[in-house]
């Protein structure tokens, strides 16, 4: 499997080009602000074909390059519909105080072809296996994508704002609840095996496992359970 990515933009948002291998169709996740050259750029080097764009939540740092990246591909865009308003009206999502110097460089709207993300459902997309698992908190509409374990290759879960090496997303912005992310670790995060793969980490890599020992966040969350 090829997992190409790259940091894009002002806020440096982790986004992913996903494909069974190099010259295949591929999905792309969270193309933000000022990724779409970025987008490009990997796909004439691994000679990718996008067939779906797929994002975490709404915010524009995470949808920023959606309409560009769609239109020029002719492909759909997928987004929970809890934050399927923040492509066409950001400033709801974020806040003015974060960020908004920026939305002057910014051409929001929707994609011409959006589809909704639903909790449970399983995108086959470009050969590829995504759950989909509803995890509110940073945003109302935040998911998670987790593909299984296949031939050598680890569970991943590519977490969008939930879930950090040793960190999780801000809840300090319109639609997040300390609470309800802490429910989402615990519900989304907590049961899975210890070598899921965590994408992203910041700037590292990370596993279930290291966060479950390391994060302070998952520790005070399975430490109930222990007890129990």
């Amino acid at each position: 499997m090829l997992i190409a990515g790259f940091p894009a933009g002002a806020w440096g948002t982790n986004c992913y080009l996903v494909a069974p291998a190099a010259g295949e169709e591929c999905v792309i996740i969270d193309p933000g602000h000022q990724a779409a050259s970025g987008v490009e750029d990997a796909l004439r080097k691994h000679r990718l074909k996008p067939v779906a764009v797929v994002l975490t939540h709404g915010h524009i740092d995470h949808v920023a390059s959606v309409v560009p990246v769609c239109g020029a591909h002719d492909v759909p865009a997928w987004i929970h519909p809890a934050d399927r308003f923040m492509m066409s009206d950001p400033e709801k999502g974020i806040g003015r105080s974060i960020g908004m110097p920026l939305m002057g460089e910014l051409t929001v709207g929707e994609p011409d072809d959006v589809k909704e993300l639903a909790d449970g459902s399983e995108l086959n997309l470009a050969g590829l296996e995504f759950a989909v698992s509803h995890a509110p908190g940073h945003t109302k509409g935040s998911v998670t994508f987790r593909m299984p374990e296949a031939a050598d290759i680890p569970q991943i879960l590519f977490s969008g704002d939930l879930l950090f090496a040793g960190s999780i997303g801000r809840t300090d912005m319109p639609g997040g609840d300390h609470a309800e992310i802490l429910e989402s670790l615990a519900r989304v995060c907590l049961p899975l095996d210890d070598s899921t793969v965590v994408l992203p980490g910041h700037n590292e890599q990370t596993t279930i496992g290291r966060e479950r020992a390391t994060n302070p966040y998952l520790r005070g969350l399975a430490a109930p359970r222990r007890g129990m």
